[in-house]
């Protein structure tokens, strides 16, 4: 339920001010708006208020909306209203009211980043965990806990910013990264990250994995936090608070090594030795309970580590900035984001990045699900990251979208006429076929996700 209430809050707060967008324009070019609708379909609700032309809908299908204008191609219109019909204003104007909608989805996740940056964005501290071997990080000599100050000159005030900074460079064909960082012990040090190493494979999972970055992680005891009910470890006699000293004779250093002895031994007996309120060495014995996990036998026994909730949170920074300074990192911050989605969606086109990166509303319901329950600060985050995908899209150069008709209209700018009847037909029949496809292709990869 409160997925289902998070994504249909999302779209229509980001379809409204959309069409508002279009709506508004349109209403200073004195073109008269006939309809504004948020959804498709069915009409559920429908308002006209006193001195006003414009019906305000709610329709059934809450996945888009539009704004319906005076219009000639659309309908006969009264000889004294020719002057309010949106195909009779100049070329200019058309194009202004067209991209008044993704603009006005660019302008509303500024207004979200700028109010988070005042306000303060809890992030990830930018320190590096263990650099796995045989990676370009460990080849430009990145150690595990030193701190990165700024990528090519671009400072880094968090982990998600290096994830944004090295992906545009990798997008833009950069060849290497240039690395300022800060040891443990305060020294900064210079490393030379080469992306060459980067195949468009790894564009499509976790790039910073790949190159053999990863986030320092605070060592997470062998000690149980919390048990199952009624699970292998309770019915063992396992209690919060035992730590865990040795599998079948192996020593257990952290929780990762114990998840690894049971998850590698489904169904077959362990001999667990445990320290209990500093009495150490009692002898348990368990057989993980089987299960399946991507196609795979795991081994599992009920229990959860215990978390030192203090070693955690020193790794989190806050990132807020004065007024002033919030908007320039605002925009930035939008700016960037609407250029690695080009960037992303034209590698897509010419096949250097997997169609599986598209993704549709199961995806996006299930991300406004999940910020919604992290708090108000992810989900409006959540909310500036898709408004921009949507701004973005719609100014793609595809006939039935806002792009495909600046499309028409530099044409006709060009030429000094309208285009064709004809063209403009065989355009919307070829943009209906690219969207059915382009929204089949995103399912599937929801469903593929989803099971």
């Amino acid at each position: 339920m409160i997925t289902l209430l998070a994504f249909i809050v999302a779209i229509a707060i980001l379809v409204v001010i959309h069409e508002m967008g279009h709506y508004w324009v349109a209403r200073l070019c004195g073109v008269k708006v006939l309809r504004f609708s948020v959804g498709f379909g069915t009409t559920i609700y429908t308002k006209r208020f006193a001195n006003s032309e414009t019906d305000w809908v709610i329709s059934a299908i809450p996945l888009g909306g539009y704004v319906k204008m005076l219009d000639e191609r659309e309908g006969k219109v009264a000889e004294h209203e020719l002057q309010h019909a949106f195909n009779r204003q100049p070329v200019l104007q058309r194009m202004a009211i067209v991209v008044a909608g993704p603009v006005a989805n660019l302008l509303l996740a500024i207004l979200l980043f700028w109010a988070l940056f005042i306000y303060g964005v809890p992030s990830l501290k930018p320190v590096l965990g263990e650099v796995s071997p045989n990676t370009a990080a460990a080849a430009a000599s990145l150690q595990a806990q030193e701190t990165i100050v700024s990528i090519n000159e671009q400072a880094i005030p968090s982990w998600e910013q290096v994830s944004w900074v090295i992906l545009d460079l990798a997008l833009q064909g950069a060849t290497e990264a240039r690395i300022e960082a800060r040891t443990a012990q305060g020294d900064i040090v210079w490393h030379v990250l080469d992306l060459k190493t980067l195949t468009s494979g790894d564009m499509n999972e976790d790039f910073l994995h790949s190159l053999g970055l990863q986030p320092y992680q605070p060592l997470v005891r062998p000690v149980i936090g919390k048990l199952v009910e009624g699970g292998v470890a309770q019915r063992a006699g396992l209690l919060p608070g035992d730590k865990i000293v040795r599998v079948d004779g192996k020593s257990i250093g952290d929780w990762k090594d114990l998840v690894a002895a049971v998850r590698g031994h489904p169904g077959q007996p362990l001999q667990l030795e445990i320290e209990r309120k500093g009495t150490p060495l009692q002898v348990f014995y368990l057989t993980p309970e089987v299960s399946s996990e991507a196609d795979i036998t795991v081994g599992k026994i009920g229990a959860a580590p215990h978390i030192d909730r203090h070693e955690f949170d020193a790794m989190l920074t806050t990132v807020h900035y004065s007024p002033f300074a919030a908007f320039g990192h605002a925009v930035r911050k939008t700016w960037e984001i609407a250029k690695v989605s080009l960037k992303t969606l034209g590698k897509i086109v010419i096949g250097e990045m997997s169609l599986k990166n598209l993704s549709g509303p199961i995806t996006i319901a299930d991300y406004a699900g999940q910020s919604a329950q992290m708090g108000v600060v992810a989900y409006l985050s959540f909310l500036a990251l898709i408004s921009i995908s949507l701004g973005v899209l719609n100014l793609l150069p595809i006939p039935l979208l806002d792009g495909g008709h600046l499309l028409y209209y530099m044409a006709e700018l060009i030429k000094g006429s309208p285009i064709s009847e004809k063209v403009w037909e065989a355009g919307q029949k070829i943009g209906i076929a690219l969207l059915i496809t382009l929204m089949a292709l995103a399912l599937f990869n929801d469903f593929s996700r989803l099971f």
